[in-house]
């Protein structure tokens, strides 16, 4: 017999990758300049050139085994040596290497810390829009994802509904800022309500509650935005880091988890991190772009250009009439879709060549997402089709 549950997500994408299949088989009808697909958060800006210099040198002048060969499980020592050097000197937040585990992105990082934390039965909340696979990894570490509902217009925590969402059986909490799909940045005020409130629960069930911060963007922010590191709010804090979008480097999946120093038995919580990982068969993260990594330490993508996508689209959208959500950071537009059904929209924007994702498994109904890390041109030459769009939802 087959796992039903391992059978029904293999037969059954993520919207945003069928939407990504979909695209390619209509580009290839049709040629790939005629089809606007903004379904996926795949950088077009090129990495730093730091990477490829790294990657030169490293094979031309390093052995095959460092290279090639297996690391430690938790990742080359130099590597995490490197990583929490860096973090120390941006965030004063005390970790060693001995606090980071070198992971395949920031999925396997999320799925470790996870399967890590939870005991079956388990919950752990997420705040709404959230990226549609954390229900995925929740329910395959044997826990139940219990969403928050935001704001309304900003998008920041709703602490009042946040607060009753927490049980006594409540062990996580995922924080994604900059956000994935909506582009927000959480507010430092909004940060710090949050933290009390999980101090408080904590108190009054006598547990520890995880927050886990998921930061694949947080080098991606505009306008001079600071993004708060949250160990420095709250104790109990697990950070899950990707390169894969600050240097665009997604193919490459290279990420790492870093557990606070001062979370309750923080050693505990990182033997538990190298035990799922483990479990999980996530030992030694690719050996080529850990050592990759620790010689380009510093470096990032140019996020000007994302900006001036980001103003080309939401400028555009804003002035025909569209409801969007002003991002400062990542590369995503929220944006309300035209009528209450965001899959009605979404087909009826298929048929104008445009690809964007319906938001619902997003924990947020009558909104799509447009990922805009595309090339600039291929958002001049969708605008035309944007805007008879909504000029058919007028009449």
């Amino acid at each position: 017999m087959l796992n039903e549950k391992m059978y029904a997500l293999g037969n059954k994408r993520s919207i945003i990758r069928e939407i990504f299949e979909y695209c390619k088989s209509r580009a290839g009808e049709i040629g790939p300049d005629k089809v606007f697909d903004f379904s996926i958060g795949n950088p077009s800006v090129e990495p730093p050139k730091e990477i490829s210099e790294a990657i030169i040198d490293l094979v031309n002048n390093e052995s095959s085994v460092l290279l090639h060969g297996y690391t430690s499980a938790q990742g080359d020592l130099g590597v995490r040596q490197a990583i929490a050097k860096e973090i120390n000197e941006k965030f004063g937040a005390g970790v060693n290497e001995n606090s980071i585990y070198m992971t395949c992105g920031a999925a396997a990082s999320l799925t470790i810390s996870l399967r890590a934390l939870l005991n079956e039965g388990d919950e752990c909340v997420a705040f709404a829009p959230f990226f549609t696979e954390y229900r995925v990894f929740v329910e395959n570490a044997g826990g139940k994802l219990v969403v928050s509902t935001p704001m309304e217009k900003t998008f920041q925590v709703d602490v009042r509904d946040l607060e009753s969402k927490i049980s006594e059986k409540t062990r996580a909490i995922i924080m994604n800022s900059p956000n994935n799909p909506s582009g927000v940045v959480y507010s430092e005020e909004t940060i710090k309500a949050v933290c009390k409130v999980l101090e408080k629960k904590q108190r009054e069930y006598g547990n520890p509650i995880y927050l886990i911060a998921d930061e694949p963007y947080r080098e991606l922010v505009f306008d001079d935005i600071k993004v708060p590191y949250l160990m420095n709010y709250y104790d109990n804090t697990i950070v899950c880091y990707s390169y894969s979008k600050a240097l665009s480097l997604p193919g490459e999946r290279i990420g790492y988890i870093a557990v606070s120093p001062r979370a309750q038995d923080s050693q505990k919580v990182y033997l538990a991190v190298c035990g799922a990982g483990r479990s999980l068969g996530y030992v030694c993260a690719p050996s080529l772009f850990q050592q990759v990594i620790k010689r380009t330490i510093g470096a990032k993508v140019d996020v000007n250009i994302y900006k001036e996508n980001r103003d080309i689209l939401y400028n555009a959208l804003t002035e025909y009439g569209y409801e969007c959500v002003q991002p400062d950071g990542a590369f995503y537009l929220f944006v309300r879709a035209l009528e209450d059904d965001a899959y009605k929209f979404f087909e009826k924007a298929k048929q104008k060549e445009i690809l964007v994702v319906p938001c619902d498994d997003f924990g947020v109904s009558g909104y799509v997402r447009i990922a805009y890390c595309v090339d600039k041109q291929r958002i001049v030459n969708a605008l035309p089709a944007f805007k008879s769009l909504a000029e058919e939802y007028k009449k």
